[in-house]
């Protein structure tokens, strides 16, 4: 644990809402691997963006390149990873950015940490459960992790070898088996526009 530290008060989040003409946020990916997060996350940032909505997508495969390429996929590993991904996406979210993760994130309570962590600082989070059958996400497999972990070559795999705990009152609940990705981005466009997160141009 850090000592001998203390916290420099920045920008206050209302005086940079007031210049960037809008509220940072946080969307919660969460889903199986294969479950279309990433698809869907990226299609709406681009969305977001041509909107004049400012957002960032956090994904969980690229963030391993960097900033958690020291952890492996142990249920520690996993927890420290959404630890850490849920402190950028808050910063991102104060910075008035609409800050997009795209993370498996299998345990509930990482998930709802990560909730807490933005609820006390009064910031919006809003949970997406990309919903797909585990027999739909195995029969993409667009990166043969499913083939790789039904052969044992990867331990703890999420689904198969490793639980998921499933959201249960996830904002925006997608069974992406049953949309494609332009109705999935709609649907997640229309509930921030009702709920007045976001304004789009």
């Amino acid at each position: 644990m850090a000592t001998n530290i203390t916290w420099h008060p920045s920008l206050s989040r209302e005086e940079r809402s007031s210049f960037t003409k809008q509220k940072g946020l946080t969307l919660w990916f969460t889903g199986l691997s294969a479950s279309g997060k990433s698809t869907i996350a990226t299609a709406l940032e681009q969305h977001l963006l041509h909107k004049g909505v400012t957002s960032y997508r956090l994904d969980g495969d690229n963030v391993r390149f960097g900033l958690n390429k020291d952890l492996g996929f142990s249920e520690k590993d996993r927890n420290e990873n959404i630890r850490r991904i849920a402190e950028v996406s808050k910063l991102f979210a104060d910075a008035s950015v609409v800050s997009i993760t795209s993370f498996i994130s299998p345990y509930r309570k990482d998930r709802d940490s990560a909730r807490e962590l933005h609820d006390k600082d009064g910031i919006p989070f809003v949970e997406v459960y990309v919903d797909v059958p585990i027999e739909v996400a195995e029969a993409r497999d667009p990166k043969g992790l499913y083939k790789k972990a039904r052969a044992g070559l990867i331990p703890e795999f999420t689904g198969i070898s490793a639980p998921y705990e499933a959201p249960e009152k996830a904002e925006i609940h997608l069974h992406a088996d049953k949309f494609s990705v332009e109705e999935g981005v709609q649907l997640i466009t229309d509930y921030l526009v009702e709920k007045g997160l976001v304004t789009l141009q």
